[in-house]
């Protein structure tokens, strides 16, 4: 079950990254009163709010380049400042990364409730992540021990002795069975002077 942060948000540093408005400046009083320390910038982000707390962002005009990182790959949580409904411009918006969105003409209501969305958005999508790499790795792994095993098989091991070799290697080794299994693969292959790169799925 995710876990909602609801607490202060005093003391984050957000940055507006939006041309100069009137509407903004309401923005920025609100986030101030709220207890934030705002930036402004444009045309583009300076290398120093890779340190912010909170990015809103221009979803009308925006584009790539303005942004010190990759489409969707943003370090904090990002606020998308939306008048347009032009597919586009939605598009890009969430291609961008907004983990919440504050609608145009901006006033001084929703601004807390987006800044704490827009954080449990971004959590969320870190866990996500960090979840996907886990079990990338874990399926690398395993594919890594299947093909150790195999090639014990293919010297006229049957399974279980395959298995139990390796994991009598990996102990001898003092190391895991997925370290064992990289080993005796990358030395299977440097002998063969080349990897196949085959794969064999468990049963």
């Amino acid at each position: 079950m995710s876990h909602f942060r609801t607490e202060n948000v005093g003391g984050s540093v957000a940055w507006i990254l939006h041309r100069p408005h009137p509407s903004i400046q309401g923005l920025v009083r609100q986030l101030e009163v709220i207890g934030l320390v705002v930036r402004e910038a444009w045309p583009e982000l300076p290398a120093e709010a890779l340190g912010a707390d909170f990015i809103f962002y221009d979803a009308d005009t925006g584009h790539n380049e303005q942004f010190p990182w990759a489409p969707g790959a943003s370090p904090m949580p990002m606020i998308a400042l939306i008048a347009s409904e032009a597919p586009g411009r939605l598009r890009w918006a969430m291609e961008m990364g907004a983990h919440a969105q504050l609608l145009k003409p901006l006033s001084d209501k929703g601004v807390y409730a987006a800044l704490l969305v827009a954080r449990s958005n971004f959590d969320l999508a870190k866990s996500s992540a960090a979840l996907i790499a886990d079990l990338q790795n874990r399926l690398s792994s395993r594919q890594t021990i299947v093909r150790a095993v195999m090639i014990f098989v293919m010297k006229g091991k049957t399974e279980a002795e395959a298995y139990d070799l390796l994991r009598q290697t990996a102990m001898a080794w003092r190391v895991t069975i997925e370290t064992a299994a990289e080993r005796l693969v990358a030395n299977h292959s440097n002998e063969r002077g080349t990897d196949d790169g085959r794969h064999f799925d468990l049963a």
